[in-house]
């Protein structure tokens, strides 16, 4: 190869919960470097969900982590040019490109939801993933089935 590997960046962990993939999904959710607004949301948007699964015996850092977990997609389909015929090459995902993934998606489908400020939309989408319902859940089994469609070319993967 001809360049290094990057070196990987440390992520602090993040002051209510102490987790660093909270600080990762954080930075998905900020925009222009602004990050202290984006824990704001976030928090709040786990504030909300606390209310709503009061009468359960799970918490919203719960709720959390099964709606990342129920996103992340196991396999994805790459392009691949083969003999002038361009082939779909279903390979499977390391695993922080998969939570990268996972927790995009959760923010992309939380922002194109219908509701009142970003917070209340942001918790509707985790709970619904939570679920394993939503539009975050339902790219991932596209991609699995696009995927599982494409079995027959995985041998030409790399």
């Amino acid at each position: 190869m001809r360049k290094r590997k990057p070196k990987l960046r440390i992520v602090t962990p993040d002051p209510r919960f102490g987790d660093t993939l909270v600080t990762q999904f954080v930075n998905n959710l900020m925009y222009s470097g602004k990050k202290s607004t984006a824990f704001a949301v976030f928090y709040d948007a786990m504030d909300i969900i606390k209310e709503r699964v009061a009468n359960e015996e799970i918490d919203e850092y719960e709720v959390w982590k099964r709606a990342v977990n129920n996103a992340m997609p196991q396999v994805e389909v790459r392009s691949r040019r083969i003999g002038g015929a361009t082939f779909q090459i279903p390979t499977e995902i390391r695993g922080k490109r998969k939570m990268s993934i996972g927790m995009k998606w959760l923010v992309r489908f939380a922002r194109q939801r219908s509701g009142k400020g970003f917070a209340e939309k942001l918790a509707a989408e985790l709970l619904a993933a939570s679920r394993n319902e939503g539009l975050a859940v339902k790219r991932k089994e596209e991609t699995h089935k696009m995927a599982e469609s494409n079995r027959a070319f995985a041998h030409y993967g790399r």
